[in-house]
């Protein structure tokens, strides 16, 4: 035998709130039963908001890969980029894409919103990401494109099974670590670091416009920060106000160096012994012995011992 004992309230909102309680004596057995009724309206709300922000920041990432882009034109300039910094933003919009095409899948009347945010995270990966991993491959492997059209073949396809394998690989990361959600996320929002690595190693000044760094890091913080710090998202999450925190300064940190790097010079977190000795193109030149002639590698005029012009 069993019984049970139900209640239910009615909220502010419209909806309905159900509270009960099942117990079986003989088979001692007792469950406690929470229901609550959901205003679609409401949640269809909610959801459109969401697709048009992560729209929005889409539309904002273009621009700033765009003028990245044109920034990094150059050889040289291309050069100074990260590899892995572009091609890890460029494996978090190819999961963002399959995320917005599968939720859009899961709920029809919703398809059109998350098919269109999930239209421009393909859009930001698949041609502007990729193109700008390209150009720096290709900066970084000019002689390889210059071989004809069977290296040219070759090194794309290098490039873009290096890319799947990330992808692939993002994937049994993920498996791994879906129980631990703070580490995943920090994992994957640490796309900063290789750059900043990068140019302190390389002792590359300016890779990056500060305003790329900045509306990049803010706008890739907005899809985050919905599902863990709004308490009415439409996921229906529990907040989570120390990790969306820890994000932000995680995040926050490493722009901050990445800007002290554009001010400072690459290196100047390091110790000045580590920093490496530089070419002094100030330096004393030594003067020969008296009776030898002394002349100038430029001019080819001889050069006075007492400090005037030669």
């Amino acid at each position: 035998g069993g019984g049970g004992s139900a209640a239910s309230t009615l909220a502010a909102a419209g909806s309905i709130r159900m509270e009960g309680n099942l117990t079986s004596p003989n088979c001692g057995v007792a469950a406690a039963v929470n229901a609550s009724s959901m205003r679609m309206d409401t949640y269809f709300s909610k959801a459109m908001h969401y697709t048009l922000m992560v729209t929005g920041a889409s539309f904002v990432q273009v621009l700033l890969l765009v003028r990245q882009m044109e920034y990094s034109t150059s050889r040289n300039a291309a050069g100074r980029v990260s590899l892995l910094t572009i091609g890890q933003q460029a494996v978090m919009d190819s999961y963002l894409c399959l995320a917005h095409l599968t939720v859009g899948i899961g709920i029809q009347p919703l398809f059109n919103s998350f098919a269109m945010a999930a239209f421009f995270k393909f859009m930001i990966f698949s041609i502007f990401e990729m193109r700008f991993l390209l150009v720096i491959w290709k900066a970084r492997r000019p002689q390889a494109f210059e071989q004809g059209w069977e290296r040219m073949r070759r090194e794309l396809s290098l490039l873009y099974s290096r890319f799947y394998g990330c992808l692939l690989g993002g994937i049994l990361i993920i498996f791994q670590l879906q129980r631990h959600l703070p580490l995943l996320i920090l994992f994957f929002y640490s796309f900063w670091i290789p750059q900043i690595l990068h140019s302190a190693h390389h002792e590359h000044r300016r890779p990056l416009l500060l305003v790329y760094i900045l509306g990049v890091s803010a706008t890739r913080l907005l899809i985050p920060l919905y599902a863990l710090a709004c308490p009415s998202n439409f996921l229906h999450a529990e907040p989570n106000y120390p990790l969306a925190a820890a994000l932000v300064t995680f995040v926050a940190a490493q722009a901050g160096v990445l800007v002290l790097q554009h001010y400072r010079g690459p290196r100047f977190f390091l110790p000045r012994r580590l920093r490496g000795g530089k070419y002094d193109y100030y330096r004393r030149v030594p003067l020969q012995p008296p009776g030898e002639a002394l002349d100038c590698a430029i001019c080819m005029m001889p050069v006075a011992a007492d400090g005037g012009g030669g």
